[in-house]
C-alpha cells in the first residue's frame, strides 16, 4: 500500500481592496506580497472591508519596511483597547526583499506603492509594487486603449 499523500492547503485568497488609482498613476515595475503587523481589532475592522489604502505608501528606513498613510477605521466592539487608524505600520519581508528594493529606490523618480490588501490563510497581507508616476500623456494613452478595447468588445458582443 502506497503511504497517503497529505492535503495540499488550499490557496484561498480573499481580497479585500484594491488600490486603482495606482496602476493608473504609476508605472509598476516590480510587486512582490509583504506581511503586515497588526493589531486584533485591525484585522477584525479589514475582515468588515473598513480599509483604505488609495493614499497609501511605503519606506524602508534602516532596514525595515513601513507602511504610512493607510487608514483602518476603529473596529465598532473593541474596547478602550482599540487601535490608530492611520498610524505607521511595519511591513513583514525577508532582508533580501528589503535590500533589492532599496536598491531599485536608489534610482529616481520610484516609489512603493500598496496595490491590493488581501487575506492568504487568513493571514493579512499587502502586495507592494516599486512604480513610477506616469506623466499626462502616459495616462491619455492608457484611457485611449482602454476605449479602443471596449468599443471592440461591444461590436463583437452585437454580432
Amino acid at each position: 500500500m502506497a503511504p497517503r499523500k497529505p492535503p495540499e492547503m488550499p490557496n484561498d485568497v480573499k481580497i479585500v481592496t484594491r488600490n486603482k488609482k495606482a496602476r493608473f498613476e504609476y508605472h509598476i515595475i516590480d510587486s512582490l506580497e509583504a506581511g503586515l503587523v497588526l493589531t486584533g481589532s485591525e484585522v477584525k475592522s479589514i475582515r468588515d472591508g473598513n480599509a483604505n489604502i488609495t493614499d497609501a505608501f511605503a519606506r524602508v528606513e534602516d532596514g525595515e519596511a513601513w507602511l504610512y498613510g493607510m487608514e483602518i477605521a476603529k473596529y465598532p466592539f473593541a474596547n478602550i483597547l482599540n487601535h490608530e487608524p492611520k498610524r505607521v505600520r511595519k511591513l513583514l519581508l525577508k532582508k533580501s526583499e528589503i535590500r533589492k528594493l532599496q536598491v531599485q529606490l536608489m534610482e529616481k523618480g520610484l516609489t512603493i506603492v500598496p496595490l491590493a490588501l488581501l487575506f492568504r490563510r487568513g493571514l493579512a497581507k499587502m502586495e507592494i509594487g516599486v512604480g513610477r508616476g506616469k506623466k499626462l500623456f502616459d495616462k491619455r494613452d492608457d484611457m485611449k486603449k482602454r476605449d479602443a478595447v471596449r468599443d471592440i468588445q461591444r461590436a463583437s458582443s452585437r454580432k
